[in-house]
C-alpha cells in the first residue's frame, strides 16, 4: 500500500488532490478583464465609464480579454479534469504562457511610460510575477496538474 504524499482532507470524493485557493486566485487574476466586462454588464449606467477608467485605451482592452481567455477556460475546465486528463495536464503551461505573455505585454508598457501616475499596472504586474512563479515553482499545484504524481 503506498503512502498518500497529502493528507487525506487534502483529496475529493473523486480521488483527486483538491485545487488550492491560492490557484482560484491565480485564475480570476489572470481573467480579470472578463471580470470587469461582466462588471460593467451589470451596471449597466456606469459600464463604459468603469471600463474606460481601468482601460483607456480600447486596443488594451481587447487584448486583456485575449490574455484572459485560457484562465476563463481554465474555470470552466476545472470540472472536467478527470474526463480530459491530457488537456487539463497542458493547460498549466497554456496558463504559464499567457501570464508570461501578459508580463512582457505590461513590461513594455511601463517601459514606454504608459499610467505611469497610476500605482496599479505595477501591482498588476507584481501580482502576475508571482502567479507565474506559483504555477511552474509550486509543488503542490504541479501535482494538481498531474493525477499520476498526487499518490507518489
Amino acid at each position: 500500500m503506498h503512502a498518500l504524499k497529502y493528507p487525506p482532507e487534502e483529496y475529493d470524493a473523486k480521488g483527486q488532490l483538491r485545487l488550492p485557493f491560492l490557484f482560484w486566485l491565480i485564475l480570476l487574476l489572470q481573467a480579470r478583464t472578463w471580470l470587469l466586462l461582466l462588471m460593467a454588464g451589470a451596471s449597466r449606467q456606469q459600464g463604459s465609464d468603469l471600463l474606460a477608467l481601468f482601460y483607456p485605451d480600447r486596443q488594451s482592452f481587447w487584448l486583456g480579454l485575449g490574455l484572459g481567455v485560457p484562465a476563463a477556460a481554465g474555470l470552466l475546465l476545472t470540472g472536467y479534469r478527470q474526463r480530459w486528463p491530457r488537456l487539463w495536464q497542458g493547460w498549466r503551461y497554456l496558463l504559464s504562457a499567457s501570464l508570461l505573455l501578459s508580463l512582457l505585454w505590461q513590461g513594455a508598457a511601463l517601459w514606454q511610460g504608459e499610467q505611469a501616475d497610476s500605482p496599479l499596472p505595477v501591482l498588476l504586474l507584481l501580482f502576475d510575477l508571482l502567479a507565474l512563479t506559483g504555477l511552474q515553482r509550486w509543488q503542490r499545484l504541479r501535482d494538481c496538474f498531474h493525477p499520476a504524481r498526487q499518490n507518489i
